[in-house]
């Protein structure tokens, strides 16, 4: 599981890094107090494994003739992929600029 960029001492659990990735939100570190922010890379493997699949899914595809059961499959489909990310991305130290 992730480890804190800056610390490397504490895990991040399961959820939380799921919920930041959906987000794109900045986890925090219970150990240091850190922020981390998804890099731009790991945030194209999020689209990758959920958006990319769902659309080529939906549109090219689908065995469906009904419309709602292509939508059904295409939503497992990215839901599936969503709960690969928390294994998959990376994690950056943001930097806290002065004001």
């Amino acid at each position: 599981m992730l480890k804190c960029p800056h610390c490397n001492a504490a895990s991040f659990k399961w959820s939380e890094i799921l919920k930041a990735n959906w987000m794109f939100s900045t986890l925090q570190c219970n150990n240091c107090g850190k922020k981390s922010k998804i890099t731009f890379f790991s945030r194209l493997i999020v689209v990758a494994l959920t958006i990319v699949p769902f659309l080529i899914f939906g549109l090219f595809l689908s065995p469906f003739d009904n419309v709602l059961g292509t939508i059904f499959v295409a939503i497992l489909i990215a839901f599936t992929g969503s709960l690969l990310t928390p294994y998959i991305v990376k994690y950056k130290t943001e930097e806290n600029s002065a004001s």
